[in-house]
């Protein structure tokens, strides 16, 4: 289309559900608002480039130690090419791409009111191996390349005397969203993929399993994040943002009061916009609070793996 609908001109089609992208770049499209890296803005994201530094967003692949929602934790284990042990092998085993850092893909969770994926997948057709759209290897082809940028909750949550437990259920508005990008003096623009750093890896990393454990159940866990409401789902779309990311285990807080009005369900489901968890913010929030700079070049190559549902990011930010 020529111009990008906003939030209230959704959806292109009444036959689609309210407020969803589903047929905005094709019905038999596969990578929602990752559409909104054009090439352009792509290559504008190498102005923000400026030190050479480069920031790995994944964090550790054993952590957190017992994964959350009761999934697996990850085996490694290590093979000699022979007797000699001259040389070896290793693999995993009970590997779920999304115990530690990770992309949701199109493929997690479907627009909950209309019971179907990003446009009108069904369930079964992917349960059934019926097709192979909305895998996560589409992503991978693709390639995710642009500007990013950080907004910093945490830290400016604590520089305002605002009491906050990143463990502790906690909405977090548009608002509050806008009022960090001020005081960091960053702009969002069309096409950037948006981080928000809660501060749930440091705390986690401060107080351990045993910490978290005691704060909530690991199956059926808590913690802060943005607010699922219609006010974000405005927000978020008419910033033509492309995907967004936090350093919790969900991006919204968590659990949402409703899944059929919840991030995950109008991000993954309504728009095909991956959703980034656990990705480690930490060093990077802290060099962007000593020089104040909060946009980077951002990359991300997702596993190659046909059909597939989720995929550590493999990010990094450059600045």
């Amino acid at each position: 289309m020529s111009k990008h609908p906003t939030y209230d001109e959704l959806p292109i089609d009444p036959k689609y559900p309210a407020h969803s992208a589903w047929g905005l770049w094709g019905e038999d499209d596969n990578l929602g608002t990752l559409n909104l890296l054009t090439a352009e803005r792509v290559a504008a994201a190498r102005d923000c480039i400026k030190k050479g530094q480069i920031f790995p967003m994944n964090w550790k692949l054993e952590e957190p130690e017992m994964p959350l929602f009761g999934r697996q934790a990850i085996k490694h284990q290590i093979m000699p090419h022979n007797p000699e042990k001259l040389g070896f092998d290793d693999w995993y085993d009970d590997y779920n791409p999304q115990s530690s850092s990770q992309w949701d893909g199109l493929r997690h969770v479907c627009h909950m009111p209309a019971k179907k994926y990003y446009n009108n997948i069904s369930p079964d057709a992917i349960l059934n191996g019926e097709t192979e759209r909305l895998g996560v290897h589409h992503m991978a082809r693709r390639g995710i390349a642009g500007r990013a940028v950080l907004l910093d909750y945490a830290r400016w949550a604590e520089k305002n005397g605002k009491a906050f437990d990143p463990f502790v259920y906690t909405e977090i508005t548009v608002e509050e969203l806008d009022a960090v990008a001020a005081d960091q003096k960053v702009e969002i623009k069309p096409g950037d993929i948006l981080m928000v750093r809660t501060g749930w890896i440091k705390k986690y990393e401060e107080v351990g399993m045993a910490g978290l454990s005691a704060q909530t159940d690991i199956k059926h866990p808590s913690c802060a994040g943005v607010k699922a409401c219609q006010d974000t789902f405005r927000w978020v779309w008419n910033h033509q943002i492309s995907a967004v990311a936090g350093d919790a285990y969900p991006f919204e807080a968590f659990p949402p009061p409703s899944w059929e009005e919840s991030c995950h369900s109008m991000f993954l489901g309504g728009w095909g916009m991956p959703i980034g968890e656990m990705f480690y913010l930490e060093k990077l929030a802290e060099d962007s609070a000593q020089d104040g700079v909060y946009e980077y070049f951002f990359t991300s190559a997702p596993l190659n793996k046909l059909n597939g549902v989720a995929s550590p990011p493999n990010a990094i930010c450059i600045k």
